[in-house]
């Protein structure tokens, strides 16, 4: 713990990251406070012995993690790369990458009349990029703490049944963007807490780094491959609201004689501003290729009406975060499917396709969300 210097802390509830930004070369240790109660903003402490005087919090106790690694500019994390998440703080492990279509409207396409835009309706016109996520197991440690701003119930998916439309959920099991990494590496052979962990890999020491897949990931990513598939990422800013919306495609389920098709979303928002803003509304207009339009709208988010607020200085990253999961759409009630009958079968690539154009109307223009803006001190008269 001795070369442990805390200069700047990501706050995750009542536990704390800590990093050496000292610029002196070498393995960075990797610190973690835990206890009850909420740990200042940042902290210059250079030892234990300093940190444990005036400087330490009551009840706060250093722990030691791991070193941080220097995160990749290129390539990918492999299998059983330990991390923090840049922006909610919990420690993960990477299971296996994605290659995704990332459709960033804030960036102007070169050439246009090239550009893959798989949603049309008055939406920019862009060119997709090959992107990189993961997917990754979140340490049940850290859910706790991040349950107000992230979902730790990420992924749903169907029933393996035909005839039935029950959700389930795998708790700790989230998608992570190749910038959000921070790689760390640890001694414990069991270094993140989370049911499916040891079933999942195993430890190597001989490898680097050193948990290897075990053939129950293979075989659970095969068998999962349809349902879990990121493929496609849409990214707009608005007003300094930047949203990232990613759609799942979860199959299909028949119903008096007719088709309903189902999806799930994870949309993130980012406050790029000062103020604080607050959610107060969701706005959807969804469109089917038969030309239906269907607007879906109602108050906050999944019953909460959520606060968002700006960047916090004593954060390693630019924005505070929301994170909103599962909001689950029934296309086959926006699409009025149950009345047309089976005339509308669409093909796994249609039903990209029209996961898509419900995209473009999720990040266009503010048309998602509502946002009501007002001051930290205003918030109480809304």
């Amino acid at each position: 713990m001795a070369g442990c210097v805390a200069r700047r802390a990501l706050a995750v509830g009542s536990r704390w990251w800590s990093r050496s930004l000292t610029g002196a070369r070498g393995p960075r240790p990797l610190c973690a406070a835990g206890g009850a109660g909420a740990f200042p903003p940042a902290a210059t402490t250079t030892t234990r012995r300093h940190l444990s005087s005036r400087n330490r919090p009551e009840g706060k106790v250093l722990e030691t993690v791991g070193v941080f690694e220097v995160p990749k500019q290129n390539g990918k994390y492999e299998t059983g790369q330990l991390f923090l998440h840049s922006v909610f703080g919990y420690r993960g492990v990477v299971l296996f990458p994605w290659q995704a279509r990332l459709y960033d409207r804030d960036v102007a396409s070169v050439a246009p009349e090239k550009a893959e835009n798989p949603a049309g309706h008055g939406s920019k016109e862009v060119k997709g990029k090959t992107h990189t996520y993961y997917q990754v197991l979140i340490d049940a440690r850290d859910c706790p703490h991040i349950s107000q701003r992230s979902q730790t119930e990420a992924v749903t998916f169907l029933a393996n049944h035909d005839d039935s439309r029950a959700l389930y959920a795998i708790p700790g099991l989230d998608y992570v963007s190749h910038e959000d990494i921070l790689p760390y590496t640890s001694t414990d052979q069991v270094p993140i807490q989370h049911e499916l962990f040891e079933r999942f890999l195993l430890y190597d020491q001989t490898k680097a780094p050193p948990f290897v897949a075990r053939e129950t990931l293979r075989a659970w990513q095969e068998k999962n491959h349809p349902w879990l598939e990121l493929s496609d990422v849409h990214r707009e800013t608005t007003e300094n609201i930047r949203v990232t919306v990613i759609p799942f495609y979860m199959g299909m389920r028949e119903a008096q004689n007719s088709h309903v098709y189902w999806w799930r979303y994870c949309i993130r928002l980012e406050n790029l501003d000062s103020d604080v803003v607050q959610l107060r509304e969701r706005h959807w207009r969804i469109f089917s290729l038969s030309g239906t339009l269907e607007t879906v709208r109602g108050r906050g988010v999944v019953g909460r009406v959520s606060i968002i607020r700006p960047v916090m200085p004593v954060r390693s990253v630019k924005a505070l975060v929301i994170t909103i999961f599962n909001f689950i759409v029934t296309v086959a009630a926006a699409f009025v499917c149950t009345y047309l009958g089976s005339q509308y079968i669409f093909a796994e690539m249609a039903s990209r396709v029209l996961a898509a154009l419900i995209v473009a109307s999720v990040v266009g223009l503010a048309e998602l969300y509502v946002m009501v803006r007002a001051m930290e001190g205003e918030l109480g008269e809304l």
